[in-house]
């Protein structure tokens, strides 16, 4: 099955049978939920595609399922207006008010009883997505209404939405609007990789999905992950034979390769609204996105036109919400959490109380701001909400209920796992421990952080292990990695003679490391592999680095006040100091990084390097270093020059909108031999 486009013998005849195949698998994964290939098949798939359209560019289709990955990012959105206003729907807030809905549809249609079709509303970000010729041509968000942002680039690396239309019944023009949305589980793995790299995490789905699909840069849209429900479909009136019912269109819209909501239902009439309400709200906590209410339709397409429309909304939809559950109670105590990344997060400790059918015990105050701003002290009674299933929020305190001055609470100085101190860096919100490898709290994720391939690459050291081990007592800090011993590892469940051997053998190995992998390994805060790179090769060693004081720091190209500050807090905690002196004792040798030539022709630039080489990037980077420049990641205003290999992306588009000075490899071979080098 994966060599089906190797049974053609001309080129484009196998790339175009690849593209149908894969837009057969995003169909049965995306559509039908019944895929039939593995991911890794799929993989294989899509890298023959990507090879061949290398190797034959002039087969190139911007409707490619290889042409997902995002575009040159963009310098803000266009405006465009919608061929057919995009309307928002009436809400409803209560059984009566559905109820005098379908009354007011009854009068009108002078019918006894009519036919909705009725789905979940989804909190999510409408869009509008135009097809010719079956391609995607343009995709913009609702906006006002009448006009919104082009977001075309970014929705073509939304798997789900299909560039290319199934089958050949289509018409030549067409409009889709559904909902974009982030799925739960995603939103969930996407955090907790934030977190583990202390990068920013996402507020909620709805916000993920929102802020998403309007990065400028759609290669950071491309990474998030985005999935759609097509609502409606507005074909031409030409269109024959033309769907007579909401229900048929989005029956069409599927056939046509377009994931439709599962729980959408036919239902009759006032009663069976009321019934799909209830059966939507039971199911609610299980489906794998957010949804704030229900959604009924007018079914027949001919009603909804005689029924019209009213300035902004239809008068033959209205949205039946799902109430927020709020109740009021007393806040016994507060207390804080300490986070994997040391974020200490403040909570209150409630007389347990049922919010929405739920035992509500805690609430999250966010941090020490948040309390200032509501003013919450223990003792308080307050109205807690819980919203789209989510962690429960205390809304408001309820002063008055206040019989005696109550104590402020006192955002703690001292971590209460470690006794480490809690700092917040000015300009943050978040405080966090500082007691980084040595805290309980986070001990365990920088446990695995320190294993992971970009670090010290530890292979065999999964976060099964690392939980066995410290929950049995066996490590404290990354260093006691090194004490282990044969014996202490088989003596875990399921941890045989042969595994506990090679991860020996891999903990020795890590020994030679080198000082920029072994620093982003240590879980600094904001030290991410360039970061780490750039300090190594500032300062050469980690005596130097540990040494260096704050103004040395701040010295370093690319490294501000915040960063050198973290940098400096970590190097001089007690508890840090004493684990690096345990990991150099157990025998790790960072290598030691050549500092840049002071005094070479390149002395004071700032080089970026991008695309594809034809020498490795280290290699490339190691020039540019003995001719005294520095290498950084990312453009600036400070950057000096980018070399550019091929395929290079948004790194050359910001330098060449900065003015920086661009060099081909051809163009950087010629100044490497005009300084003898290479």
């Amino acid at each position: 099955m994966s060599n089906s486009g190797r049974l053609f013998s001309d080129p484009k005849s196998r790339i175009e049978a690849l593209r149908v195949r894969l837009l057969e698998h995003n169909y049965r994964y995306y559509v039908l939920a019944d895929p039939d290939v593995s991911d890794s098949q799929y993989d294989l798939l899509l890298r023959q595609l990507s090879e061949l359209e290398a190797e034959y560019p002039q087969f190139y289709s911007p409707d490619s399922p290889s042409q997902r990955v995002g575009a040159v990012p963009s310098g803000g959105f266009s405006s465009v207006a919608h061929q057919l206003p995009m309307l928002s729907l009436k809400d409803a807030f209560s059984d009566q008010e559905v109820e005098d809905f379908d009354q007011r549809v009854r009068t009108t249609l002078e019918l006894d009883e009519v036919t909705y079709c009725a789905e979940p509303k989804l909190d999510g970000l409408a869009v509008s997505l135009i097809y010719e010729q079956g391609k995607l041509i343009r995709a913009a968000t609702r906006g006002d209404g009448h006009s919104g942002e082009d977001v075309t680039a970014n929705v073509r690396t939304i798997t789900a939405i299909p560039l290319r239309l199934r089958g050949n019944n289509y018409p030549d023009q067409l409009e889709v609007r559904g909902e974009v949305y982030m799925p739960l589980d995603g939103f969930q793995r996407y955090n907790q990789r934030a977190l583990a790299k202390d990068t920013k995490v996402l507020a909620n789905p709805r916000n993920g999905a929102a802020g998403s699909l309007r990065q400028l840069d759609p290669k950071v849209t491309a990474t998030r992950p985005l999935a759609f429900f097509a609502y409606s479909g507005i074909l031409p009136e030409s269109y024959q034979p033309a769907p007579t019912t909401q229900f048929a269109v989005l029956q069409q819209l599927k056939g046509w390769g377009f994931p439709v909501n599962p729980e959408t239902k036919i239902v009759v009439g006032n009663s069976g609204c009321a019934e799909f309400y209830q059966y939507l709200g039971g199911i609610r906590s299980q489906l794998n996105y957010d949804i704030d209410g229900v959604v009924y339709k007018v079914d027949k397409l001919a009603d909804q036109e005689l029924l019209g429309n009213v300035s902004r909304a239809p008068r033959w939809a209205v949205a039946r919400k799902f109430p927020a559950a709020e109740e009021i109670t007393q806040v016994l105590s507060i207390s804080v959490q300490v986070g994997r990344t040391g974020a200490i997060t403040p909570v209150a400790r409630l007389q347990p109380v049922a919010v929405g059918g739920v035992m509500v015990a805690n609430a999250t105050l966010h941090n020490e701001t948040e309390i200032r701003r509501k003013d919450v002290r223990p003792g308080d009674w307050v109205i807690i909400r819980r919203a789209g299933d989510v962690i429960p929020e205390l809304v408001k305190v309820i002063t008055e209920r206040r019989e005696t001055e109550l104590a402020v609470w006192e955002f703690p100085k001292l971590c209460p796992i470690c006794n480490s101190a809690i700092e917040r860096v000015a300009g943050e919100a978040i405080a966090r421990c500082t007691g980084g490898l040595y805290c309980p709290a986070q001990r365990k994720q920088s446990i695995r952080h320190f294993a992971t391939r970009k670090a010290m690459d530890i292979e065999g050291l999964g976060d099964k292990l690392v939980d066995q081990l410290v929950d049995a007592g066996l490590i404290e800090s990354v260093a006691d990695l090194y004490t282990l011993s044969l014996e202490q590892l088989v003596s875990l469940e399921r941890v045989a003679d042969k595994s506990a051997q090679n991860l020996l053998e891999q903990l020795h190995k890590s020994k030679q490391v080198a000082l920029p992998k072994l620093l982003y390994a240590l879980g600094i805060r904001e030290v991410g592999e360039v970061t780490a790179t750039t300090l190594a090769e500032t300062f050469g060693t980690l005596e130097n680095l540990a040494q260096a004081d704050l103004e040395a720091l701040q010295a370093v190209n690319e490294v501000g006040p915040i960063v050198a500050a973290h940098v400096y807090e970590f190097f001089h905690e007690p508890h840090n100091q004493a684990v690096i002196a345990k990991l150099l004792a157990a025998g790790i040798q960072p290598q030691i990084v050549t500092a840049i030539a002071a005094g070479g022709p390149l002395d004071g630039e700032v080089w970026v390097l991008t695309g594809k080489l034809s020498v490795p990037r280290s290699q490339a980077k190691k020039w540019l270093l003995d001719l005294g420049a520095k290498v950084t990641g990312s453009v600036s205003k400070n950057t000096t020059a980018l070399l550019a290999g091929a395929e290079a992306g948004s790194k050359l588009s910001k330098a060449e909108k900065l003015g920086v000075k661009v060099y081909t490899e051809e163009q950087f071979n010629q100044l490497l031999d005009e300084h003898g080098i290479g």
